[in-house]
């Protein structure tokens, strides 16, 4: 319901002529949001090019095509906190303004990359793009809707992001069927062009009017831990093996460093982030289940993929319009997830959501090689509607539990749990499918030439490619890898159904029931102490 122009402007201090744009506003960060999103999952589908000598690829190595993906996600998650804070305090908009400039800088130097060193590190300079404008696409959106319309705005943010996260491969796929692999970077410049012009015509500016001191400690710490704590998650996904000595060091390193950045937080005069608010049990639940959905989603994003191009043998184009059911169905229900939010409450609406997810996630462990492509698309259809019913309402619990001046603050919060749980999915389940695989194919080796064993029992990949070499020796070889894949995707499936369902215990436990009648609309966190005395912050 939209308040009238008289009493909205008595109570809120956004501009009129900024209340008019906003939904012209809201598609600009969309747009912003897209490219980056989707920038994170489209290298997946060149990577078999990019491998390739030149001059069709770069001849890049195993390890190196790992790290032009995880070069992004490293710079990406460490400085995600940082950009947020810095948006708050200079101005969401100059930081927008740098952060897609940087993006579309890196993008274009990529696409021109020479060899794997040099696209590893356009890659990072990209990630050091994304995460400027990440959290202020949503800290943007705070400033610029009021309260009530807050919860439907959101939807359509993160229904965004999980259209992104799915038309990714799809893109991919379309461009190396036509063009050379630069071009999935090159495509980006224009997009980035078109994005800088609107924002500095249509986006406002906002900032916090009273920011207070820096806290370049708590910033420092922040950095230092996020990087260690997801660099050992990357290593170690890549190593399938957790008790590495640089694993643990790096991961438990990084973990100190952040438990040093809570007690300092803590104890702060001016801190970052007011870590009080974790107190309360509807925003640290929210935030866990943020963490949580990206955890399952990831890792079975990651198995799926595998499945659809080397056990079914469908191309990566062909990969990704698979799903698109993903992509309509977050599109259809996470703008209007607020609806059964106002009937029935965060809690019902997020668990119910949570179980769909954790459903959709099982059914892979009941999947083979001959599943029919319809039932593929319905349970990606089921995995979308439960995220949207659950991103919606938990990013709106987070958002909403602090004040608008910290906007940058909470969308940081927001998208860094986000990242570091997706980070640890691809990681955790990765390796527990590399592990089961692993143990399976090895005794099926035997025809294999010995020194070539190793490398081919690494991944489906390598097997296949190794069958491949033997020519129609290879056949049974082929049968076999489909074989133990399927049976480490149903053990990973349960396992990624597992954390589903912790997340529908948290968000059954802990967020709020059904909305008090006279509160906003928007589900979690009205009635906090927290979200009242945001109201100030207008």
């Amino acid at each position: 319901m939209s308040i009238p122009s008289g009493a909205r402007a008595a109570e809120s201090q956004i501009p009129e002529a900024v209340h008019r744009r906003r939904w012209v506003i809201l598609v600009v960060l969309m747009f912003s949001l897209l490219i980056v999103v989707l920038d994170n999952s489209i290298l997946n589908v060149a990577v078999k090019t990019i491998a390739s000598p030149a001059p069709t690829g770069l001849g890049a190595t195993q390890s190196q095509l790992e790290w032009a993906i995880n070069a992004y996600t490293l710079v990406f998650a460490g400085l995600l906190f940082t950009a947020g804070l810095l948006g708050d305090r200079i101005g969401r908009k100059k930081v927008l303004l740098f952060g897609i400039l940087l993006f579309g800088t890196g993008s274009a130097l990529a696409a021109m990359s020479g060899s794997p060193a040099q696209l590893i590190t356009w890659r990072a300079l990209m990630g050091f793009g994304a995460a400027f404008v990440m959290p202020a696409t949503l800290a943007v959106l705070m400033n610029v809707f009021e309260r009530d319309e807050q919860p439907r705005a959101i939807g359509i943010w993160a229904g965004s992001v999980g259209v992104a996260i799915a038309i990714g491969p799809i893109t991919g796929g379309l461009l190396l069927e036509h063009f050379w692999w630069g071009s999935i970077f090159l495509v980006n410049v224009p997009v980035v062009i078109v994005a800088l012009i609107a924002m500095v015509l249509l986006v406002p500016d906002s900032r916090d009017p009273n920011p207070g001191r820096t806290d370049p400690l708590g910033v420092l710490l922040s950095i230092v831990g996020l990087v260690l704590l997801v660099y050992g998650i990357i290593r170690g996904g890549q190593l399938a093996d957790f008790t590495d000595p640089v694993v643990l060091l790096s991961s438990i390193g990084g973990l100190l460093v952040l438990a040093g950045f809570v007690w300092h937080e803590k104890r702060s005069s001016h801190p970052a982030i007011d870590i009080t608010y974790f107190k309360e049990p509807s925003f640290a639940a929210a935030v866990a289940a943020i963490a949580l959905v990206f955890f399952a989603l990831m890792g079975v994003t990651f198995f799926s993929a595998f499945y659809m191009q080397s056990v079914r043998g469908w191309s990566a184009l062909q990969a990704g319009l698979m799903l698109l059911p993903l992509a309509a169905s977050q599109m259809i229900f996470a703008p209007r997830a607020r609806l059964l939010v106002d009937r029935f409450g965060a809690r019902v609406t997020c668990t119910v959501g949570m179980l769909l997810v954790a459903a959709g996630l099982a059914s892979f462990a009941l999947f083979d090689d001959t599943t029919p492509v319809w039932v593929l698309c319905l349970l990606f259809f089921v995995q979308g509607t439960g995220m949207a019913h659950v991103m919606t309402p938990v990013t709106v619990a987070v958002m909403q539990a602090l004040p608008r001046e910290k906007a940058g603050s909470g969308s940081a919060v927001n998208n860094t749990f986000r990242q570091v749980g997706g980070a640890l999915g691809v990681a955790v389940l990765g390796s527990v499918l590399s592990t089961v695989y692993r143990g399976d194919i090895e005794g099926h080796l035997g025809a294999v030439p010995a020194g070539a064993r190793q490398a081919a029992g690494e991944s489906i990949e390598a097997t296949l490619g190794i069958a491949e070499k033997m020519g129609p020796a290879g056949a049974p070889l082929v049968a076999s890898a489909n074989d133990a894949f399927l049976k480490a995707m149903h053990v990973t499936a349960v396992g990624s159904a597992t954390i589903a369902l912790v997340g529908a215990l948290v968000v059954a436990l802990f967020l709020p029931g059904r909305p008090a009648a006279e509160g906003p609309s928007g589900g979690p966190g009205e009635g906090d102490r927290s979200v009242r005395a945001a109201g100030a912050g207008r």
